[in-house]
């Protein structure tokens, strides 16, 4: 039987410890705070959940241009707690639309405090305390945007730092085990 351990080395491998992944979705926030400022709100909004539906499939493509497989046992606990994150996201991002309908600027806010609860489950999914740490930077910042009433494109551009820091770490870290 595996262990824990051996279940999160399986998902570091499939995934390069989820660094990938992380990058594309700061783009994805990085395209929506652009969006923002040149076509408004409603076309960033969009632009997050559709940038956001395509981070899996994108990451898939570029963890196979890397050699990497991106995948794991499907009778993998982990496999399913994934699965049980992804369900979570699409609620908070159902919750997030009515936020948005009921005040714009809380939408950006609100899915920073989405993606970063999110992020916690991660640790567990690659046994690496760093996704302990960009969680609760993402829900931090989600919470200072919406107290202070930062604009909008502030928390998309938030968003975006916070993970392509955290993806950079995850990827040196990385690398520097390779080496």
């Amino acid at each position: 039987m595996q262990t824990l351990d051996d279940l999160q080395q399986e998902m570091r491998a499939a995934f390069l410890d989820g660094a990938p992944g992380m990058l594309v979705s700061a783009l994805v926030w990085v395209t929506a705070g652009i969006v923002c400022t040149r076509s408004g709100m409603n076309a960033a909004v969009w632009t997050l959940f559709i940038g956001g539906a395509l981070i899996h499939p994108v990451t898939t493509v570029v963890l196979k241009a890397l050699g990497k497989g991106a995948r794991t046992s499907k009778r993998s606990p982990l496999t399913h707690l994934g699965m049980a994150t992804t369900v979570w996201l699409i609620v908070g991002c159902v919750l997030s639309y009515g936020l948005y309908k009921a005040n714009p600027a809380w939408f950006f806010p609100a899915m920073l405090l989405v993606i970063g609860s999110r992020y916690l489950a991660f640790q567990t999914l690659f046994g690496h305390r760093t996704y302990w740490s960009c969680g609760a930077l993402l829900i931090a910042a989600g919470y200072i945007c919406a107290s202070l009433q930062l604009g909008p494109v502030t928390a998309a551009f938030a968003g975006a730092g916070i993970e392509a820091a955290f993806a950079s770490f995850l990827l040196l870290r990385i690398d520097r085990a390779a080496a």
